[in-house]
C-alpha cells in the first residue's frame, strides 16, 4: 500500500541521478578531509578494519532503512516518521519515533554549520591556486600559511559565506535541475581525479610506509576503546547516516526503482572513495616526514607540499581543490536539503524562501566555529575541544548514532516483517532476513555500546 505523495513533490529524473546524488551526499569531506586525519589519529590499518566492519554491519543496514522509510513516506525526515508512526496495519504506534527525524534536522544544521567553514578554507585554497599564489611554497611554508588564514577573524568568514551562497543556489533551483544535474557532472570528475592522484601518490618515496600504515594493522590498537567510537562516528558522518539526508533523497525516488542495489552502490563506492583518498594522502605523509596524526590540517598542509614536488604541480593543486570543493558542495547540498524539505512542509514555505532563510541561519550558526580557530580559540566546550570540534563531536558521536539507533529500531521492530521486506524490495530473500536480524539485534547493541563510551567524554 502506497502513501499519498505530498502535493508538488519533486522526483529524480533517473536512477543514475538518484545514485549519484546519494553518493554526492555520502562522498565529500568525510571521505578525504575527515577520513584521512581520523584514520591517522587512530592507528591506520586497525582503524580501517573496524571502520569496514561498522560499514557492513551497521552502515549498510541503516542506509537501506533510510531509503525505505523515505520512499515509503514520500516526505521529509520528520514528516516521514509522522506519516509512518501512527498505529495501523503496518506500524507500531508512537510519536517518539519522529525524534530520529528531529535529531536528523538538528544534526544537518550543526554539521553544515562547521562543514561550511572547512569548505570555505578549501575554496580559499582553490582561489590561491587559480591565481598562482600557491604554485610555489609560501615564505613561511604551507603550515604557517594555513594557520595564518584560519586564525584570521574575517577572511575565513568571507569564503564560508561564498560556499553557503553556492549551496543555497543549488537547493534553490530544485531537485532535478539543481541537485541531480550538479551531481551528474561533479561526482565522475571527482572519482577520476582521486584515482589519478592516488596513482601518483604510489610513486612517491613514502609509498611503502604509507601502504603499510593503511593495510598492515597494529592489532594492539584494537585495545583502545576510542577506536570504535571514532570508526562509528566516521561511518555515520561519511555515509550521511542519521541526519535525514538519505530519507529525504529516498523520498524523491519512485517505487519502480530497486533499493538494495542502490544502497550497496552508495555504501560500497563511498567506502572505496575513502580508501583511495588514504592511498593518495598517506604515501605523501610518509614521503615528507609528516606525522600521520597531524589532525584536520592534513589535506591543507600535506597535499600542497606534494603538488609542489613535481612539475605542473600547480595544475594538480588547482584541480584537487576544485574537486574537493565540489565534493564538499554535493554533501552540503544534501544537508541543506534535509532542513529545507522540513521547513517547506512544516511552514508551507516555497523552496526558494526556505533555501534562503535556512541557509542564512546555518551560515550564522557556523560563525563561532570559524572564529574558534582564532579569536575564540580560548573557548573549549567538550573534553578540551574547540567550538568546531565540539559541534562535530555532538553531531557525529551523539545525534547521528542516536538517530541511527531509532531508525534501526523503527525499521526492525516498528514494521511488520512482511511489510519491511516488501517495502525494501528484499522480498523473501535471505538477504532481507539477515538485514532485519542486523537491525533488530546487532545494530542497536553496537550503537549503544559505542554511545555509552562516548558520553563519558563530556
Amino acid at each position: 500500500m502506497s502513501l499519498k505523495q505530498e502535493p508538488g513533490r519533486e522526483q529524480w529524473a533517473s536512477r543514475l541521478g538518484f545514485i549519484l546524488a546519494a553518493m554526492g551526499s555520502a562522498v565529500g569531506l568525510g571521505n578525504i578531509w575527515r577520513f584521512s586525519y581520523v584514520a591517522g589519529e587512530n592507528g591506520g590499518a586497525a582503524f580501517i578494519i573496524v571502520y569496514l566492519t561498522m560499514i557492513i554491519l551497521i552502515g549498510l543496514p541503516i542506509v537501506m532503512s533510510e531509503f525505505t522509510i523515505g520512499r515509503k513516506a514520500q516526505s521529509d525526515a520528520v514528516g516521514a516518521f509522522e506519516k509512518l508512526s501512527p498505529g495501523g496495519e503496518r506500524l507500531a504506534a508512537g510519536e517518539p519515533w519522529k525524534a530520529a527525524g528531529i535529531m536528523g534536522v538538528a544534526a544537518a544544521f550543526m554539521i553544515l554549520s562547521f562543514y561550511g567553514v572547512i569548505a570555505g578554507w578549501i575554496i580559499y585554497y582553490f582561489f590561491n591556486y587559480l591565481t598562482g599564489n600557491l604554485w610555489s611554497v609560501p615564505a613561511d611554508g604551507y603550515g604557517a600559511f594555513f594557520g595564518g588564514f584560519i586564525t584570521n577573524p574575517v577572511q575565513p568568514l568571507i569564503w564560508q559565506l561564498l560556499f553557503m551562497v553556492l549551496t543555497i543556489g543549488i537547493v534553490f533551483i530544485g531537485v532535478k535541475k539543481g541537485i541531480e544535474r550538479s551531481n551528474k557532472i561533479l561526482m565522475p570528475l571527482l572519482g577520476v581525479l582521486l584515482i589519478v592522484l592516488s596513482i601518483y601518490g604510489l610513486t612517491l618515496g613514502g609509498a611503502k610506509e604509507g601502504l603499510a600504515f593503511l593495510f598492515s594493522p597494529d592489532w594492539s590498537a584494537l585495545a583502545d576503546p576510542t577506536i570504535y567510537l571514532a570508526a562509528l562516528g566516521q561511518a555515520f558522518f561519511s555515509l550521511s547516516l542519521g541526519m535525514g539526508a538519505l530519507i529525504t533523497y529516498g523520498s524523491y525516488l519512485s517505487n519502480k526503482e530497486k533499493l538494495p542495489g542502490a544502497a550497496a552502490s552508495v555504501a560500497g563506492l563511498d567506502t572505496l572513495f575513502a580508501i583511495i583518498a588514504g592511498i593518495m594522502i598517506f604515501p605523501a605523509v610518509f614521503a615528507f616526514g609528516i606525522e600521520p596524526a597531524s589532525g584536520p590540517g592534513l589535506v591543507f598542509v600535506v597535499m600542497p607540499d606534494v603538488f609542489d614536488s613535481f612539475s605542473m604541480g600547480g595544475i594538480f593543486g588547482l584541480l584537487f581543490f576544485f574537486l574537493l570543493a565540489a565534493a564538499a558542495l554535493t554533501s552540503a547540498v544534501s544537508l541543506l536539503e534535509v532542513a529545507v524539505a522540513y521547513f517547506m512542509r512544516k511552514f508551507q514555505w516555497s523552496r526558494k524562501k526556505a533555501a534562503i532563510i535556512v541557509g542564512t541561519l546555518i551560515f550564522a550558526l557556523g560563525v563561532p566555529s570559524s572564529l574558534g580557530q582564532g579569536t575564540l580559540s580560548h573557548i573549549n566546550i567538550i573534553g578540551g575541544r574547540d567550538i568546531l570540534d565540539s559541534i562535530d563531536f555532538i553531531a557525529s558521536n551523539i545525534f547521528l548514532p542516536l538517530g541511527g539507533l531509532i531508525i534501526a529500531l523503527f525499521m526492525g521492530w516498528g514494521w511488520k516483517k512482511a511489510d519491511a521486506l516488501r517495502d525494501s524490495d528484499f522480498g523473501t530473500s535471505k538477504l532481507g532476513t539477515i538485514w532485519l536480524f542486523l537491525l533488530r539485534y546487532v545494530v542497536p547493541i553496537a550503537i549503544l555500546l559505542v554511545f555509552i563510551s562516548s558520553v563519558t567524554e563530556f
